[in-house]
């Protein structure tokens, strides 16, 4: 008599118990990612429409959060956005951080962070 192979049943139902796992803490992730996509697509239009160039600091952050708003960003606040002068640029520069809870008690936290700047006439 042969010896039989191959995979066991346990063996298939842990693979899938992995493979599930994986794909449901992906799924729990990928939504950060895309809006942080999207903070960086508002920082480059930005830089590229010459709102960095003629507005005040002010009206910087009241622009981005128009923006952010069309592309429904909701982890960034105010006090995340910080617009500075070096030398005759401006730049922006967003940290932040998401916590995206997994499982129970066990959470994810991720920090962000993406900055644009435009040089001044």
């Amino acid at each position: 008599m042969k010896k039989q192979q191959g995979a066991t049943v346990v063996g298939m139902l842990f693979i899938a118990g992995l493979v599930g796992s994986g794909l449901i803490l992906a799924a729990k992730l990928v939504p950060a990612y895309i809006e942080f996509m999207s903070v960086k697509k508002i920082l480059n239009s930005m830089a590229t429409s010459g709102d960095l160039k003629t507005m005040s600091p002010k009206e910087i952050q009241n622009s981005f959060f128009k923006r952010a708003d069309v592309d429904d960003v909701k982890n960034v606040k105010p006090e995340d956005l910080t617009v500075s002068r070096e030398g005759n640029q401006s730049v922006v520069t967003v940290e932040y951080s998401v916590k995206v809870p997994v499982v129970a008690n066990i959470s994810a936290y991720m920090d962000f962070t993406a900055s644009s700047s435009a040089q001044h006439e």
